[in-house]
Formats: structure tokens, C-alpha cells, sequence
């Protein structure tokens, strides 16, 4: 396994990029240590698989340097490179047998054929395909066959990293949540450094110990689960993460109080947000508690999602959502009030930090 250095990696997939929104990828200087497990995460286009196959070596990057273990790979080939990588789509042989697709990498480096098979039964039990180990791969169906391109990636113990590049997309629903959790055994046993691309923020935050989240090309936040859920960076990792997302609101800040239309919001804290532009008050929908005191609100629907309800409602003309108890009553004429252990505030999209009331 190694510890992946990008060293100002920056790529424009055309010639001579002359601003920033030339750039698929914007500045990246972050490092991805030995043995961890990351997840790149965020809408389509936001710049992960670039980032992903300039770590693979599929692309070169415009700008920057990438280093495995303090080594300069900018320039080497996939294959000098020492990694595996598993595609959205399944890559395999079809005209050989499910067994023999995961031993091809094994024996393509002279692997003795005892380790060999020890390997392959290992990673086809993982995989649930020991009943098809003799079939052909032509014949099996589309998450059969991406489960084969996952046992690909997995069954060599030789690589420097594992990139993952949305591989659970053709997988059905309970075998996701199955092949997630063995992945996720995996890394703890044998400590491979894994790169995980998705989209899916369920898939992000059960494999990864830290996840990156990308957006319009640049990394806006990483950080574990419970930093991306309590402390967004920015307003965009408050509305991704999260169901629902977080509410955003627009405001004006007068020390600890926030000013909604004629409404004032007591903080207990005082971000130092003056003369910043656009001022943001951010709160996940956990944090808004609905009773019969507090700021009036207008319902416009209820989801009753088994567990917990949805109010969505409108304060002061935005739209908001506050998670109520299952067993909670709703009253007629509802009011909200924001717990402030909950609230962040906002500047240009980007966190401001926060003081106590009163200090300065």
C-alpha cells in the first residue's frame, strides 16, 4: 500500500485554460495516507473520476505532481504504477469462466497456482459467486458481471491502491449494502489504501473513514462523517449531505442575533460574518425543534417516513424542513424555534467561524 501525494494537481480537459472555469479540476494538494479508506464524493461533473484517473495514471494531469510513497508517478503508466482499479461498468473476459477471470491477474504475475487458488475461492465466497465459479462470465447477468470486476480489484494483495470509480451502480440494493460492509472488512483486515468515487451519500459515509467531498471541480470539505454532518464548510455539504439537507437561509447578522425578515434568531455566538458579502444562516433539519412556541410557520406538507416525519414549511418565505418524532404531535398553528448547537453561519457559501456571545 502507499500514501498518495497530489501536489497541486489542476486539469483542463482543453487547450490553453485561461481561468478557472477552463479547469475540470481545480487546485488539489491533499494527501491520502497509507492504509486509509477515502471517499471522493459529489454530483456528476464535479471533477472525482478526473481526479480518480489522474491518480490511476488514465490521464496526465494540466498542472501538479503525484507521488506514491514520496515517489514522482506523474509520468509513469498504470501498470508502473501498481494499482487496481474497478469501473462503473464491469471490464472482464467473457469467454472465460468466472473462476479463471479472477485468477488471470494472479497468474499474469507468476503467482503459484496453490496461492492462486486460495485467493480466488476467498474473493469469489466474498463475492457470492461460488455456485457460478465454473460458468462462463458471457452468460451471467450485469451486477453478476460487476461483481467479477470488484473480485478483479480485490483478489491481488501486491498493489499500491485500490481505486474504486462508482462500482455498486448495476448492483442491486441488498447486495450493495452486503458487498459495502465485506469492503469495509476488507480494509480493516488488510489495511489496503482505498479510493472510493460515488455519488451516493449512503455509500460514501458507511465505507470511508474520511470522506472528500467535490464540488464545480475543487474540494470543499474532507472530513469524517460526523464533521460533514455537524460542521459544514460550505453550504453545499450542508444541502449534499444529509436527507433532508441542510436549510440555508438568508440573513443578517447584528452580533449573536440573526435577522430573518422581521424575525430575530438568537445564536449564542457571535460569528465575526461583518463586511463579507452574502450572510448565510445554515441548520439541519434535526436542529429545528416544532411546538407551539417559537416563530410561526406555514405548513405545506407533512412525510411521514415510518420512523420520523418531514414538516416542510415556509418561515418568513424560505423554505425550511424540521425532523418531528414519529409519536410527535404536530400542532394546528405550528411554530419553530433552532437549537443553536445547530447553527452555522455562512459567508459567500463558506463557513464562518464562531466566538461566544459577548467576547471579542
Amino acid at each position: 500500500m502507499a500514501r498518495i501525494e497530489l501536489d497541486h494537481i489542476r486539469h483542463a480537459y482543453g487547450a490553453n485554460p485561461q481561468s478557472e472555469s477552463d479547469y475540470a479540476l481545480r487546485e488539489v494538494h491533499h494527501t491520502f495516507a497509507n492504509g486509509g479508506a477515502y471517499a471522493l464524493l459529489g454530483p456528476s461533473g464535479c471533477g472525482k473520476t478526473t481526479l480518480l484517473n489522474i491518480i490511476s495514471g488514465l490521464l496526465h494531469p494540466s498542472h501538479g505532481r503525484l507521488l506514491f510513497d514520496g515517489k514522482d508517478v506523474t509520468n509513469l503508466s498504470t501498470q508502473e504504477r501498481n494499482i487496481a482499479q474497478v469501473f462503473q461498468f464491469p471490464v472482464i473476459y467473457d469467454t472465460m469462466t468466472v473462476y479463471d477471470n479472477l485468477a488471470f491477474p494472479l497468474r499474469n504475475r507468476g503467482v503459484a497456482e496453490p496461492d492462486v487458488d486460495k485467493k480466488v475461492r476467498e474473493i469469489i465466497k466474498m463475492i457470492d459467486l461460488e455456485d457460478w465459479s465454473n460458468r462462463r462470465a458471457r452468460g451471467l447477468t450485469a451486477d453478476q458481471k460487476q461483481k467479477i470486476s470488484l473480485g478483479r480489484g480485490l483478489v491481488r494483495s501486491d498493489v499500491n491502491a485500490i481505486l474504486f470509480d462508482e462500482p455498486l451502480t448495476v448492483i442491486d440494493p441488498q447486495m450493495k449494502w452486503v458487498l459495502r460492509s465485506q469492503l469495509k472488512q476488507l480494509h480493516l483486515q488488510f489495511g489496503y489504501t482505498m479510493v472510493y468515487v460515488t455519488h451516493d451519500q449512503t455509500e460514501a459515509l458507511t465505507f470511508a473513514d474520511t470522506v472528500v467531498v467535490m464540488y464545480e471541480g475543487q474540494i470543499v470539505q474532507i472530513g469524517t462523517p460526523d464533521e460533514l454532518f455537524e460542521r459544514p464548510r460550505h453550504t453545499f455539504v450542508g444541502y449534499f449531505i444529509g436527507s433532508p439537507g441542510m436549510n440555508v437561509l438568508p440573513v443578517q447578522v447584528e452580533g449573536s442575533k440573526a435577522r430573518l425578515g422581521a424575525l430575530t434568531i438568537e445564536m449564542g455566538q457571535a460569528p465575526g460574518a461583518d463586511g463579507q458579502g452574502r450572510v448565510e444562516l445554515g441548520i439541519r433539519p434535526e436542529f429545528v425543534r416544532v411546538g407551539r412556541d417559537g416563530m410561526p410557520v406555514t405548513v405545506n406538507k407533512v412525510e411521514d417516513l415510518g420512523r420520523h416525519k418531514v414538516l416542510r414549511a415556509s418561515l418568513e418565505g424560505q423554505e425550511i424542513a424540521a425532523i418531528v418524532g414519529e409519536d410527535q404531535t404536530i400542532p394546528a398553528e405550528p411554530k419553530v424555534a433552532f437549537d443553536p448547537r445547530g447553527i452555522n453561519i455562512y459567508a459567500r457559501s463558506w463557513r464562518v467561524e464562531t466566538r461566544p456571545a459577548g467576547r471579542s
